[in-house]
């Protein structure tokens, strides 16, 4: 019986294929701006020469600011975690906080190259330490600051800009609803907030441990009433009740062109940009700008307060409603409830209930919306502000 011998003649195999690979960039650019997340996209940028070419290209970013901390801060890590403490500090004692400059903290080395992309590929360092990142390890030593201006000047074709602050610039107390939606163009095209001095939602009915405010205690009776023509009670006046709604208006109005003023280079790098957000965790403030608002900003630089870095407000016309109780559909009750809708006074007046009074009622998500158009229904108080 003879032995078997191996077949030790040489043979080719073809390398494998790599189907990612035939994928068309169109499609991948789909997947990334499906993604949008400008942290997720850094990391993209690191895994191969393909997607560091085609990352710049996508027109749907999302930019979440990891913390803010003041101006005077210093570059190092410590005295960012520093200032930013002292500005959650002094939030929690003004409404109105100093103005603040927004930075990225907690970022390593492989988001740094999204704002290298000008350089041909990766380097080992980076995508080491995007491992590192992947398995939670973190260096504090590796931790940088980038504003959003930086981050973002290699995206050459956004379209589509969403920026999310870590929370609301105005401290308010717990209970009380405080929310607000701004558009701006080269100044305040319209501004609508909605607040209360407390909320009951409806799994937590009967059990509200919530202490009315003033305006509220004596309005009970009112509030309770059939008969409601929706006029504000006498003690709306006199127990300060008019005076929070005052600073409520002002302060929502104050970090609204705060949030305008520093998205300027933004705006002037982006010339592609047709729509921009910039709005909070919290869902306290939401500031809107579309492409003719963006063009109106580019084409008219925006009057800029003397007094601190935000836009000048414009003289406004005011409109204001109020109901002492309000029960939305869902179940949810305002005590307190207001809603003010605010236009530049040199605009020509437009109609808050009819045909455009959507910019009104769409300002807010449900069920908020529905109180705005419950609001508006009832009696109209007309206000005026001057310019500041």
């Amino acid at each position: 019986m003879g032995s078997v011998r191996p077949d030790l003649s040489c043979r080719v195999y073809p390398e494998p294929v790599d189907h990612f690979d035939r994928l068309p960039d169109s499609l991948i650019l789909l997947v990334f701006n499906m993604i949008g997340d400008v942290k997720a996209l850094g990391r993209c940028c690191v895994v191969s020469k393909r997607f560091h070419s085609l990352v710049p290209q996508v027109d749907n970013v999302v930019v979440r600011v990891d913390c803010v901390i003041s101006d005077d801060d210093g570059s190092s890590p410590s005295s960012a975690s520093a200032a930013a403490a002292a500005a959650a500090t002094d939030k929690s004692r003004h409404p109105i906080s100093s103005i603040l400059r927004l930075v990225f903290t907690g970022l390593l080395k492989p988001f740094q190259s999204l704002s290298q992309f000008i350089s041909a590929s990766a380097s080992p360092r980076r995508v080491a330490a995007s491992s590192a990142l992947e398995d939670g390890e973190f260096d504090q030593s590796s931790v940088t600051h980038h504003s959003p201006t930086q981050v973002l000047k290699n995206f050459n074709e956004i379209k589509f800009l969403r920026i999310e602050l870590p929370s609301g610039e105005l401290g308010i107390d717990d209970g009380v609803l405080l929310k607000w939606r701004a558009d701006f163009g080269s100044t305040l095209d319209n501004c609508v907030i909605l607040g209360a001095s407390s909320v009951t939602h409806p799994s937590t009915t009967g059990n509200n441990n919530n202490t009315p405010f003033p305006d509220e205690q004596s309005t009970n009776n009112e509030a309770n009433a059939e008969n409601d023509n929706g006029s504000m009670p006498e003690s709306f006046y006199t127990s300060g009740g008019l005076k929070l709604r005052v600073v409520w208006t002002i302060s929502s109005l104050i970090a609204a062109s705060a949030r305008h003023y520093l998205l300027q280079p933004i705006i002037a790098e982006h010339r592609t940009l047709d729509s921009l957000v910039l709005t909070d965790t919290d869902g306290q403030g939401v500031l809107c700008m579309n492409r003719e608002q963006l063009e109106e900003l580019r084409v008219k630089p925006l009057s800029a307060s003397s007094a601190s870095k935000r836009t000048l407000v414009p003289a406004l016309n005011m409109r204001l409603w109020y109901a002492p109780h309000l029960e939305l559909p869902d179940g949810t009750v305002l005590k307190g409830a207001t809603l003010v809708a605010i236009r530049p006074s040199e605009q020509h007046k437009k109609d808050v209930v009819g045909s455009d009074g959507n910019w009104v009622a769409s300002a807010f998500d449900e069920p908020y919306g529905a109180a705005a158009r419950m609001l508006v229904k009832r009696r109209t108080y007309c206000l005026e502000m001057n310019s500041f």
